[in-house]
């Protein structure tokens, strides 16, 4: 049975609401945000449907109907904007990693693009210089990377945008440099085949090769069963099994 730890529930409890039932009106009792998260944390390392929770946990009917009005209130979301994640220890932003990975989708609903490797979302992330989640955001497949990145910066958990960005041959884009470096970005990509005018200097490449932690913040998203194929009808739900993918790693660390 997963529990969470006393000292990681009191970082968070303020940002998850209890459910309000009524003095003196009849029916069940009101289940405790605690419980409900613990289930949620359970098919989320898993992948299992709802309906096989444990019955060790809150009826699956409470628990998926509560995990989704976070999701649709964005109290996840909250939850990793929140200081109370980072305070213990220093997230180091100083160079940040981009990277996006691919996660199938079986069934229908929105935020799913058709692709050459079927239907699916991409799972877009910006980590620091220690492997830690920065920004994770998810869309439609079919959307090209280089398009996504500003749109990355409005789920980015920290004020100050970070001074480098590192990413693969796949956002080397004129165009996205020179929007970058409007905020002060400075964009570092290998030079694609096909270029012939080069951009990049060749000092600033060796920050490339510490690209590594971004491909092992996706290696210990893909331990969380329920990510590596999209089951769920509504986008915001699966962007909530990230984010609390995320957080996870971040109780975890500090």
């Amino acid at each position: 049975m997963l529990r969470l730890r006393d000292d990681q529930w009191e970082r968070i409890r303020e940002h998850l609401p209890e459910e309000h039932i009524a003095d003196g009106r009849v029916g069940r009792k009101p289940v405790p945000a605690r419980a409900v998260l613990e289930a949620v944390l359970w098919i989320l390392n898993t992948g299992a449907q709802w309906h096989m929770l444990p019955q060790c946990y809150p009826n699956y009917k409470t628990v998926h109907r509560r995990f989704q009005q976070w999701c649709e209130r964005k109290v996840l979301r909250d939850i990793l904007m929140a200081n109370t994640l980072r305070e213990e220890g220093d997230i180091d932003e100083r160079e940040s990693f981009i990277d996006a990975t691919f996660a199938s989708a079986k069934g229908g609903g929105d935020g799913i693009g058709k692709t050459r490797r079927g239907k699916g979302v991409t799972i877009l992330a910006i980590v620091d210089r220690h492997g830690l989640p920065l920004s994770v955001s998810t869309h439609a497949a079919h959307h090209h990377e280089v398009t996504l990145v500003q749109l990355s910066f409005d789920f980015y958990m920290l004020e100050a945008k970070p001074e480098h960005l590192i990413g693969d041959r796949a956002y080397d884009s004129d165009g996205l440099d020179d929007d970058l470096k409007q905020d002060g970005v400075n964009m570092i990509a290998p030079h694609r085949s096909t270029r012939k005018l080069k951009t990049q200097d060749g000092r600033h490449l060796r920050r490339y090769q510490r690209r590594w932690l971004v491909e092992r913040f996706f290696a210990w998203l893909q331990w969380k069963r329920r990510l590596l194929v999209r089951w769920e009808y509504y986008a915001s739900n699966f962007l909530g099994f990230v984010q609390l993918a995320s957080i996870t790693m971040l109780l975890k660390q500090f």
